[in-house]
This record gives structure tokens, sequence and C-alpha cells, in this order.
């Protein structure tokens, strides 16, 4: 009788097959044997984890979620929040794996921006940042933190709301760092308008010049220069699938977003360029203290996410790190959601 088993080999008879059960298992006696006559010390080393791994920590209460009621002027100083976000100044830990690469990120003085500078140097990448001039005391820190890390830092200050301007960051950016591998749109402009009959047409070009045609012309600068195995990452919302009613056009340049990502993922694949996006929940950033919202709405925000609280923005890097890095090279087309189970 013929018995087929698993595998590739047909064996004969169940002698055969029994003979191949006490082996396996003559094998697992030997094992644990061996295992056994470890000494105490060593089986216990075998069994814990190295004593520099992170103990867990508790999502909930990894941040505070008690910021005290403040405001600011559009465009907020990090330097002036109370407390300030945390960007992984200190705490960022790299490991290479942008090694070599050479970044240009936008709105990356503060926020998620200098999260993801901050991340990238740490990573291995020269960096260069652009920023509103009236930010250039966030910039500044920024930058010191980049050049920290032993790695070339490009500051490039300007409004991004002219296709001229667009264009010459990515020249400029690219020059100074000698080629350019990862482009993150990650600037955006938002001002809570809850009546659309009150809605200024000026803050809503705004919002679309900033949030929608800029990531176009800076992309369309960058793919003309990039090379195959080059990232594009953007930064859409939690605003693109739930809508906020005051953030009316922030919340319908995201949707477009996320559009665009799958779009241009697909359109730019032939030329072995990739293109994702990140959709972030509520983050503690300059934006939630220039929102202009009537009342502080930094309690309802925490307490409008299942996690209870806020993001942090440097829980937002190693997502950045992660769609840029070429390990991924199999992800394009998509928008990865961080938003604290809010959706």
């Amino acid at each position: 009788m013929t018995e087929k088993v698993t595998g590739t080999e047909r064996l004969n008879g169940n002698d055969d097959i029994d003979a191949g059960r006490r082996s396996m298992m003559k094998s697992v006696a030997i094992a644990g044997l061996a295992a056994a006559s470890l000494p105490a010390s060593a089986e216990s080393a075998a069994t814990q984890a190295p004593s520099d791994v992170p103990p867990l920590r508790d999502p909930r209460t990894k941040f505070p979620n008690d910021q005290p009621a403040q405001a600011q002027p559009w465009p907020g100083l990090q330097r002036d929040m109370t407390p300030r976000p945390d960007c992984g100044e200190t705490g960022y830990r790299g490991s290479g794996r942008l090694a070599g690469r050479r970044a240009l990120v936008t709105g990356g003085d503060s926020g998620i921006g200098r999260a993801v500078a901050i991340a990238y140097a740490r990573e291995g990448a020269d960096v260069a940042i652009n920023y509103l001039p009236q930010e250039e005391p966030d910039a500044a820190e920024v930058i010191g933190l980049i050049r920290g890390e032993g790695r070339h830092a490009v500051a490039i200050p300007g409004d991004l709301r002219t296709e001229a301007f667009c264009k010459s960051l990515v020249a400029q950016a690219g020059k100074e760092l000698g080629g350019l591998d990862i482009l993150v749109n990650n600037a955006g402009y938002g001002l809570d308008q809850p009546d659309i009959l009150e809605h200024p047409s000026e803050k809503f070009d705004q919002t679309i010049k900033t949030n929608l045609y800029a990531p176009f012309w800076l992309s369309k600068a960058a793919i003309a220069v990039m090379k195959p195995g080059s990232a594009l990452v953007f930064t859409a919302s939690v605003t693109a699938f739930s809508p906020a009613s005051p953030l009316l056009d922030y919340s319908a340049t995201k949707a477009a977003i996320v559009a665009l990502v799958s779009a241009l993922a697909k359109q730019v694949a032939r030329r072995g360029i990739r293109v994702n996006g990140v959709a972030p929940g509520p983050i503690w950033t300059p934006m939630q203290v220039y929102l202009g919202a009537p009342d502080n709405n930094v309690e309802s925000l925490n307490a409008s996410t299942p996690l209870g609280r806020m993001g942090h923005p440097v829980e937002m890097a190693p997502l950045y790190v992660t769609l840029a890095e070429s390990a991924n090279s199999y992800v394009t087309g998509s928008t990865w959601s961080a938003d604290g189970g809010r959706l």
C-alpha cells in the first residue's frame, strides 16, 4: 500500500512512517535533555529579554491628556506650547534604515514634519526642511538636531503657495543635498470656519493652495529628478474619511490627498518611484493652538479618541520612516491611518 504524506516524498508502508515519527521524537527528546542540562542561570538568560529593551507602555497614558487651554496666532510656534509636543528630540532612536538617503520635508520646523526630519536624520539621511519665515525659531532647533546627528541639514524658508517657489525649493534641496530620494509633502493649513456663509474666499484659497496645489507642484518637480527607488510620502488626515464640519476646506483637501496618493502611485510606478500617505488623527501640534475655535478644543479632541488622548508627533514618525525605506519596496498607493482608533 502506498500512503501520501506531507511534502514531496512518498513513503511505502506504515513502518516507514512510524520510523520517521520515532526519529522525530528522538530529536525532540535530545533537545529537551540538552535544555535540561543547562545551568539555571543560562536557562534564565535564554528566556529573558535583553536589558536594553524598553518596557511595555500603556498607549493610553504614554503621553498626558491635560493640556491647558492656549491659543496662538497662525502659524504658531512649537516652542511656546505647553506642554511642548514630543517630536522625538530625546526619545527617537535610529538604526540606519535610511542611510545615505536625501530627503526634503515641508513643514519641517514643528509638529509631524519636525518629528519626521529628526527621525530621518537619526536613520542616516541628510535632510532639507521648508517652513515659513515666521517659524525660524522652531526651524533653527531642528537644524541643530539634524547636524547633531552628523547629517547634512538644509534650511529653506518660504511660502509654498506659488509654483515658482515650489520649483526653486526642490531645485535648491537637490543641489545642496546632492540629489533627492525622498519627498515628504507634510505642510498644511486649516482654520475653523463653522459657517460656509461666513467662510472667506481668501481663507479657502489659502487652504487649497497650501494643502493641494503645493504638494502637486512639489511632486511634479521632485519626480522629474528622482531615480528609481525614490519615495514620496504625503500627510493626509483622519478628516479625509470622517470630515470635521468646521474644517470644511481642510477636510476636502485631505480627501483629495488620499486620491492623489493612489492615482500618482499608479502613474509613477513605471518610473520605479513609490507614493504613499499617512492619515493622522488629532496630534498635539501648533495647529491645535492656532485653529481659531471659539472654545479650546483640546479637551474634546482627547475625549473623542478611544485611547483618550491626542497623539504626539513622535508617534507618527515611524510610519514615515517605514514608507520611505527601501525594505518596503512593494508598498505603494496606500494611506496608513494613525488616529488612536478614532475611525
